[in-house]
């Protein structure tokens, strides 16, 4: 299989990344267009291009391909900024870190989809895994997945396959191939995090070769540090600092509205009330600790795997506690400030109610789930974790 028509071409190294004051103003243009992704149920294709320009597909990707080779703390932070903007285009910008899911794949593979640069979109869905008959030249794909974040603007799909015959691991693989071959099915209905465009992918009878498959988070061949961080912790953390930053452009919502905003009924502005006030200091203690819990493990791991070291089970797990606790404390924080503002935050056009929906839909992730406490609490009493945890 070759790599041929992607929707937005890889032949040349793609632009270089922009400065801050670039990701500024996309920060503030999106802040603008969130009703238009919510109309659309996906983030709108110039928006895509605009993350290609300020580097959130190249963060990841090795210096070797072009990429910006950036650490995991950087990678976060540029999608924590992005979610403070809006959720879904955080959400959206998070898959910036398929390349850690695609370095499992046979290196041949890997540089043949970076070869023409390191803008590469790619988006897919696992889950439920489909059976897959070998065939003459790999693999024949079949079914529909749901869950494809993002789906619109990639150029590059992964689907979930059922174990190959004979593998011992017994966990399912990722058949990768050009867009162009899947058929995309607007199935995305839900209450929040609506312009993630998660729709559902389905492909009829597509043969992938099977150097074009992988398990997904299985080891990769490559020696950059961030190819043997942890990958299904790092895919929980880009989630869940989705949830940190709409926290924290709720609370920069709500710092907005109450300074200027008077009463009808000539009540103190909401700034001025010794309530509000409380809440909005116990809001920014809640988020400023979560943060530093979320940050400091990846801190951790990371100066243990720059010295070329192994990372223990326990800060693996820190990894996943962390994470989960971001996400959930990213939603209380959201629900907490549109509390204080009454019937302005109910409303559909305002961008604390969406704050809202947003944090609590991520919440609902599998990776969110309190099944991490579970683990978590198990391991601090010197017990094994359920499969799939660590």
């Amino acid at each position: 299989m070759t790599l041929l028509n992607l929707e937005r071409t890889s032949a040349s190294p793609g632009p270089e990344p922009k400065s801050p004051a670039s990701l500024d103003l996309l920060c503030s243009d999106i802040r603008r267009r969130r009703q238009e992704f919510t109309r659309l149920r996906h983030i709108a294709p110039d928006v895509i291009e605009r993350f290609i320009e300020v580097g959130v597909y190249r963060a990841l990707v090795p210096r070797a391909f072009g990429g910006d080779q950036k650490s995991p703390r950087e990678f976060c932070e540029l999608v924590e900024t992005l979610s403070q903007a809006d959720g879904s285009a955080g959400w959206v910008a998070s898959f910036g870190m398929a390349v850690t899911y695609l370095a499992a794949l046979p290196p041949a593979t890997f540089a043949q989809i970076y070869a023409g640069g390191p803008d590469v979109v790619f988006a897919g869905g696992i889950f439920p895994p489909q059976r897959a008959p070998r065939v003459e030249g790999g693999f024949e794909v079949s079914g529909r997945w749901s869950f494809a974040s993002g789906c619109m603007g990639a150029q590059l799909i992964g689907v979930g396959i059922a174990p190959a015959e004979g593998e011992k691991s017994g966990l399912p693989r990722m058949a990768v191939m050009p867009r162009e071959k899947a058929r995309i099915e607007l199935a995305w209905e839900v209450s929040g995090l609506v312009g993630t465009g998660s729709h559902d992918v389905v492909v009829d009878r597509v043969v992938v070769p099977e150097e074009w498959t992988f398990v997904r988070g299985s080891a990769s061949q490559r020696e950059e540090p961030m190819f043997r961080y942890p990958t299904l912790s790092f895919a929980a953390q880009v989630l869940s600092v989705v949830g940190l930053g709409i926290a924290r452009g709720a609370i920069e919502e709500l710092r907005a509205m109450a300074a200027g905003r008077v009463s009808v009924t000539g009540a103190p502005r909401l700034a001025d009330r010794p309530q509000v006030q409380l809440e909005l200091g116990r809001a920014e203690a809640q988020l400023r600790a979560a943060r530093a819990f979320f940050y400091a493990a990846i801190d951790e791991a990371w100066e243990v795997l720059l010295k070329g070291d192994a990372l223990s089970p326990e800060q693996v797990s820190m990894l996943r506690l962390s994470s989960t606790h971001a996400a959930r404390t990213g939603a209380e924080v959201a629900r907490s400030v549109q509390l204080l503002t009454g019937m302005t935050g109910v409303y559909d056009a305002s961008p604390i109610s969406q704050q809202v929906r947003d944090s609590h839909v991520l919440t609902q992730h599998a990776f969110m789930g309190d099944i991490t406490y579970q683990n978590a609490g198990a391991m601090l009493f010197g017990q094994a974790p359920l499969p799939g945890y660590l």
